[in-house]
């Protein structure tokens, strides 16, 4: 069986382009290595997605599945390895299956970017945590600190504020890059404590997260805090090396990629937060979705005539 369109990754980016290829009449099959949905199922509430006021970031990707599935999307659950070619076709390769496709769109997203302490794989899920509301309600009534100064680290704050006695909010800056829309709110908060212009040094303790060492880079002192939770949201990496001998990445390993979501192979598309791009957002991940669905479309036809 060849597929018009094969497409690596189910979150909005990979989902979206599964809604628009099938629209466009194209058999489209969409392999996920975890779950559907990507990241953004874990967010209790997403405020800027344009038409729809407010929504659970888990309702929203259901919703977005049942789409494309309603639609004919065929989907597996399977951990994809690598891509070749081979009789004018790209063969997704996975640890059971290949799956030979006109065209590719790798949309892998991201994956957590981990602080590289000593203690911290050893105390994870002991402590050290990377999603905010999958784990917070364990923390009730404890204090915590939350690593990093984006939307992401905002978020996680203000969402433990509800629940933990006490949050620290640690940013090696000494201004959050999040939007101020988030931060003020933060500010009012009496269980929220800004730690600015600081790095985490080492996390205390041996069987579960006791506390961290923080250093003060204006002072260059080292002072610790007493914490049984730490949440990590420095920031995302992409995992596309599995494609790196046919597609180029960039220094920080993501897809070489512009809007037009063209990859320097022909046939193969990258869409989403995998790719080059300055904005990573619900929105940009759906844009490039369509984008490169309709290129795909667009290199099918080419290649009929």
């Amino acid at each position: 069986m060849v597929y018009d369109i094969g497409i690596i990754g189910g979150g909005t980016a990979g989902m979206t382009a599964a809604v628009y290829g099938q629209r466009a009449g194209k058999r489209t099959i969409m392999i996920e290595g975890m779950n559907y949905g990507g990241q953004i199922t874990v967010s209790p509430k997403v405020e800027n997605y344009p038409g729809i006021a407010s929504v659970s970031g888990a309702e929203f990707s259901m919703n977005l599945l049942d789409q494309a599935m309603g639609l004919g999307a065929e989907t597996e659950l399977e951990q994809v390895t690598g891509i070749h070619e081979e009789g004018g076709l790209k063969v997704i390769e996975t640890e059971g299956k290949e799956y030979p496709c006109r065209t590719v769109i790798i949309a892998t997203g991201v994956s957590h970017r981990h602080l590289g302490l000593e203690k911290e794989e050893k105390l994870m899920g002991a402590g050290v945590s990377y999603c905010a509301t999958c784990d917070g309600a364990f923390f009730k009534g404890k204090d915590v600190a939350v690593i990093g100064g984006g939307n992401t680290a905002l978020q996680d704050a203000d969402f433990l504020s509800n629940y933990c006695n006490k949050v620290y909010l640690v940013h090696r800056r000494d201004e959050f890059r999040g939007e101020a829309g988030l931060v003020e709110p933060l500010k009012k908060k009496d269980n929220v404590e800004f730690v600015l212009s600081a790095t985490v040094k080492d996390i205390l303790g041996e069987n579960v997260v006791e506390g961290l060492v923080i250093n003060n880079k204006k002072t260059g002192e080292d002072f610790q805090i007493s914490v049984s939770g730490v949440f990590v949201a420095i920031g995302q990496v992409p995992d596309n090396q599995a494609f790196s001998g046919l597609v180029d990445l960039d220094e920080t390993g993501f897809v070489a990629a512009s809007e037009d979501c063209m990859t320097s192979r022909p046939g193969i598309f990258a869409a989403g937060d995998c790719r080059t791009k300055g904005v990573r957002q619900l929105t940009t991940a759906a844009a490039d979705g369509a984008v490169a669905a309709l290129a795909a479309c667009k290199y099918i036809s080419m290649q009929e005539t």
